[in-house]
């Protein structure tokens, strides 16, 4: 825009000139072109009296001293991340759903409807699908989970942006199956990041990449096992597993390089413990050093503590080590404690270094009393002592939920509206 003002000043200027003095000699080429022509397109009318020199001054100088506004310095720029545990679709809740729809398919959003906007109030949204998706088989329960695809429409609805497979539960079906429920995302829903199992060896080297408020976010996801089932020698599909540490690795860091925040998810750690283990300590330590940014656990089914990991070079990766289930009809008592992992990451406009902070847990709590007649999940400021007391699973209370909370979850990153409920 500045070039182009100039450059009419100079060319009002010169005409100016070539009127008055009747010489283009000191003129550039490409101005006397321009003047030229516009002296011959009005040769037949009568030449206007020149501009004296001085208001020819005074129009070029107001033209440059407009000029351009001063350039601004680059904007910082924020997103806030939410990610739930194992979405496990037992039995019952297939059952509620078929009777919700009338007996036509099934509406799953009834046992969600508590979070209210929860899941949608974050920018992206992360979902451990623990069972597959598809209508190629018939709706299936433990050991050998099948989901129908109506689920993935309502966790779209609900608000989720992208989903890891990563689980022990991803060859239920085996082959056909995981195949089923790739088809199935990237027909319907091809712009969602689906990440943790591959068609192929080509599928899994495309990086799954979402970019929101100019900031880059990669998903990787891992899993421990998958229940002593494998994929047939001849099969082309792909699953990682976190024994395979080498290629953890190479993708890993090139992820490092082409996003600016990359997520792995992992399904790591002893079943139904609250306890840590060493090794997941460990892999966390490994996908942090390698460039991971924040990793989030899935699989003890119950809720596990978090932290910041710092880096030799000063920077810091967080760890969700388990966040518990999202929903399930499991019954143990410790697995109806769950959160919702949350946590911000922000790019300096100058250098766009990455930084991650205000990490907080939404404490849930998954419930279905004795008569299986409704399954929910409840943010714990939307549950009450007398809703725990009807529990189908002994030895569930209100004060035993609060001290899973409050022994697991340590209060500096707990929401803040909970604080006073759980440690006061």
């Amino acid at each position: 825009m500045k070039f182009k003002k100039l450059t009419a000043a100079c060319l009002i200027a010169a005409a100016a000139l070539t009127a008055g003095c009747g010489s283009l000699e000191n003129v550039p080429m490409s101005t006397k072109s321009a003047v030229s022509s516009t002296a011959a397109a009005t040769a037949p009318q009568e030449t206007p009296a020149a501009s004296s020199y001085e208001e020819i001054r005074t129009i070029a100088a107001e033209v440059f001293a407009e000029g351009e506004p001063e350039p601004q310095p680059p904007e910082d720029s924020s997103v806030r991340l939410l990610f739930a545990g194992d979405n496990l679709i037992h039995t019952p809740i297939y059952r509620i759903a078929h009777e919700t729809a009338g007996g036509d398919g099934y509406d799953f959003s009834p046992a969600y409807a508590n979070l209210g906007t929860l899941i949608s109030d974050a920018d992206i949204a992360v979902l451990n699908q623990e069972t597959i998706i598809s209508d190629d088989f018939e709706p299936d329960t433990y050991p050998s989970f099948c989901t129908p695809t109506e689920m993935a429409h309502d966790m779209i609805d609900l608000g989720f942006d992208a989903f890891s497979i990563s689980n022990n539960h991803v060859l239920d079906k085996g082959e056909k199956g995981l195949l089923s429920t790739l088809d199935f995302w990237e027909s319907i829903y091809p712009g969602v990041p689906v990440y943790g199992a591959y068609k192929s060896e080509e599928d899994m080297n495309i990086l799954r990449i979402l970019e929101v408020n100019g900031i880059s976010f990669a998903f990787l996801g891992y899993m421990e096992h998958t229940n002593g089932l494998s994929l047939p020698a001849s099969s082309p599909c792909r699953v990682v597993y976190t024994s395979e540490e080498e290629l953890i690795e190479q993708q890993v860091r090139r992820a490092a390089e082409a996003a600016d925040c990359v997520i792995v998810s992992v399904h790591f750690g002893i079943e139904v413990s609250n306890i840590i283990t060493d090794e997941q300590r460990s892999f966390s330590r490994k996908l942090a050093d390698w460039g991971a940014d924040i990793i989030v656990g899935t699989q003890p089914h119950t809720i596990q503590s978090m932290e910041y990991i710092d880096r030799a070079d000063g920077s810091r990766a967080f760890v969700f080590y388990c966040l518990g289930n999202f929903i399930s009809t499991m019954d143990n008592p410790l697995s109806m404690a769950e959160i919702l992992g949350r946590i911000t990451v922000e790019k300096s406009g100058t250098d766009g270094t990455i930084t991650l902070t205000q990490p907080d847990a939404v404490p849930l709590v998954d419930h279905f009393d004795r008569t299986y007649s409704y399954v929910g999940v409840y943010p714990l400021d939307k549950y009450t002592p007398e809703m725990a007391a009807k529990h189908a699973i002994d030895g569930v209370s209100w004060d035993f939920l609060l001290k899973l909370f409050r022994e697991n979850i340590p209060r500096e990153y707990m929401a803040e509206e909970y604080v006073p409920m759980i440690y006061e």
